[in-house]
């Protein structure tokens, strides 16, 4: 309750700034391209109680669909070379028109190292990818905005968090300041809601889900990576609540919350 009247507040002082201008031809979209931790859950329709969800998937609710529409193209599985060398990105890249934005989040499987169709070095291919993406976006006049890796809940014994991305999430900082690109550094801030929750609780975020609940699940699952509904939506608000607060492009976009 409290995080969301922090957004709506955030929101009502966004409402006093001029409108922006919306194009002519109507809503603008914003893509999203990364890996599961944002896509839709394809699950969902041979089980509609599945309870797993890529964050990208509440954000539309955030928005005035008459002004905005989000198109969540993220896939699980893939890294920033599988989906480019998929074809996955050139077919984004072929729907956007001037005035949209990109949203770009990859590194988890990024970092596979066992697995050379996904793997990338954050030091030189992981940088290079986020480039091209960035470039190619601004090219057919979009506004991209990187957004570091969610955090694994892997608490050390002293009720931190382990680190589990290593050099991919400053990787895509450097790439952000590099290109002066818009930057949402999920990585810290949904570590900081984690560690709110605290070990247990947490638990409550992620794919967590008891015996005989969901049919892709009969004997229960315990998962540290993906997230459940409540993850999804809570982790969309952060990033909705920092675009608000950063006043990036994205954020003159955001409708108001009603009251809760």
């Amino acid at each position: 309750m409290t995080h969301m009247k922090t957004l709506k507040s955030l929101i009502c002082a966004l409402l006093l700034l001029p409108a922006a201008k919306v194009l002519a031809e109507g809503p603008v979209t914003l893509y999203a391209i990364g890996d599961s931790t944002m896509a839709p859950n394809t699950k969902c329709d041979e089980d509609p109680g599945d309870p797993g969800r890529g964050w990208a998937e509440p954000l539309q609710c955030f928005f005035d669909p008459s002004r905005l529409i989000v198109r969540n193209c993220a896939v699980s599985g893939r890294s920033t070379k599988s989906f480019i060398n998929e074809g996955r990105w050139q077919k984004v890249l072929d729907r956007i028109a001037p005035g949209d934005l990109l949203l770009i989040q990859f590194g988890h499987n990024d970092a596979k190292k066992s697995d050379p169709k996904r793997y990338t070095d954050p030091e030189t291919t992981f940088k290079e990818n986020l480039r091209r993406f960035v470039t190619e976006a601004r090219e057919k006049g979009a506004t991209p905005i990187l957004a570091t890796s969610i955090v694994r809940r892997l608490f050390n014994k002293d009720g931190s968090l382990r680190d589990s991305h290593g050099r991919y999430v400053p990787a895509a900082a450097e790439v952000a300041e590099e290109l002066n690109v818009p930057l949402v550094d999920m990585n810290r801030l949904t570590g900081e809601r984690v560690l709110q929750y605290g070990p247990e609780e947490s638990k409550k975020l992620y794919l967590y889900v008891e015996p005989n609940v969901a049919e892709r699940f009969p004997d229960g699952n315990a998962d540290d990576t993906h997230l459940c509904i409540r993850g999804a939506e809570e982790f969309a608000a952060i990033f909705v609540e920092a675009c608000v607060e950063a006043h990036n492009p994205l954020g003159q976009y955001v409708k108001p919350i009603p009251d809760l």
